[in-house]
């Protein structure tokens, strides 16, 4: 009872949070970022405690876009508490053209879990906390394994969701008697398999790294941490091109992918390198929103426990979220790029690295927000990316 009283019975703060206006309440929420240290800062898997205070600050203000945010999520039928969760002992998930066994209802179920630990750490209503946790007792009480080609890109996306809802209840929420058993699933289950050799194509990698530094966060494993912190240096400037690199893009760590004529046909067949194209690019959006998603999550995770990953990689993920929100808004693709056409069917992938590098930086980013503007209030794309304009817009916290 002493971490819910820590995390809710704070009127004062509170009312001062939401009483604030305008810039008042943005320097009144900023949080310097906190300095490394041998532990790690909870919650702290994308999402810190001060982001949380404000998020329950605006929501309670009935302002705007939080207002709209929260009731999409609320209104969804992962906020609902009659949600049916389906555990499995083996979920098998083939390549697209095969039916998998299970491989929906994880990453689903594992989005209804941090979806319900969001609404108790928003509304503080006890009955959401209690259906988080009957969601993740269920699945750590029967899963063993993942298996068939997808299991490492099936187990990333879950992960990820995982690890942020049970960073949430973890650490805001005082009784979880199974918590130990649902440490043992993320420890034996998921992580050995996020902490494969990295495969060739550079957004399964990410999400894989993305769900490993959550989940090295979560169980405190700093040897596990620095690993996916190792692992998003290599991988995203092979991802994400900038003219700095040079006259062809950094070639992909441990893939096989060496020289010129390689890199463009694992470009996608791509000739020409512009700062701000991607791997993927002219295999489709969706799945460069993929990659900008789950390099801003690592990065973001990594910000909250004192390593700046976003000052390392800041040009190159600038560069990439304006260059492709741009051709998603209609821009006309010139006949250098992709043969002149491209496939704009890019996500809500954008709120959590803008929210850095626009909110907390001041970056003029005029591409990515006429993007966001249209996509919000950001939803979930029932994988592993989920109610980010709700965590992550406005103040620089």
């Amino acid at each position: 009872m002493v971490e819910i009283r820590r995390v809710f019975l704070l009127p004062l703060m509170l009312m001062l949070l939401t009483a604030l206006t305008g810039q008042q309440a943005l320097a009144a929420s900023a949080r310097p970022r906190p300095a490394p240290g041998p532990r790690f800062n909870h919650p702290g898997v994308l999402e810190s405690r001060s982001q949380l205070a404000f998020t329950r600050a605006q929501v309670a203000a009935g302002a705007e876009p939080w207002k709209s945010a929260f009731q999409e999520m609320r209104e969804s039928r992962y906020g609902s508490l009659t949600y049916k969760s389906h555990p499995r002992a083996n979920v098998q998930c083939p390549f697209d053209a095969k039916p998998g066994h299970g491989c929906t209802e994880e990453r689903e179920d594992a989005i209804a879990a941090y979806t319900q630990a969001l609404m108790w750490n928003v509304t503080g209503e006890r009955k959401h906390a209690e259906k988080a946790l009957k969601i993740m007792d269920g699945w750590s009480g029967k899963l063993k394994k993942h298996t068939d080609d997808n299991a490492p890109l099936q187990t990333a996306w879950s992960g990820a969701s995982w690890a942020k809802a049970g960073e949430l209840m973890k650490h805001t929420y005082a009784d979880w008697p199974k918590q130990r058993r649902f440490d043992r699933m993320l420890r034996e289950v998921y992580l050995p398999m996020v902490q494969r050799k990295a495969p060739q194509n550079g957004n399964w990698d990410l999400a894989m790294t993305d769900a490993a530094i959550g989940i090295a966060v979560y169980l405190d494993d700093r040897k596990a941490f620095d690993t996916a912190i190792g692992r998003f240096r290599a991988r995203v400037p092979a991802y994400f091109y900038l003219a700095s690199d040079g006259k062809q893009p950094v070639e992909p760590p441990d893939t096989g992918v060496h020289g010129r004529a390689q890199l463009v046909n694992f470009w996608f067949k791509q000739p020409r390198f512009v700062s701000g194209l991607g791997q993927e690019t002219c295999r489709n959006f969706m799945h460069i929103g993929y990659a900008i998603a789950a390099t801003s999550h690592i990065a973001e995770t990594a910000w909250h426990q004192g390593v700046d990953l976003y000052g390392e990689q800041r040009d190159r993920l600038r560069a990439a979220m304006e260059f492709h929100s741009k051709y998603q808004l209609g821009a006309k693709a010139p006949k250098w790029l992709c043969g002149g056409k491209v496939t704009r069917n890019m996500g809500d992938d954008s709120e959590v690295g803008y929210h850095h590098l626009a909110d907390r930086l001041g970056l003029p980013m005029p591409q990515t927000a006429k993007l966001i503007a249209r996509q919000r209030p950001a939803g979930s794309d029932d994988l592993f990316v989920s109610w980010e304009t709700l965590t992550h817009a406005g103040a620089a916290v």
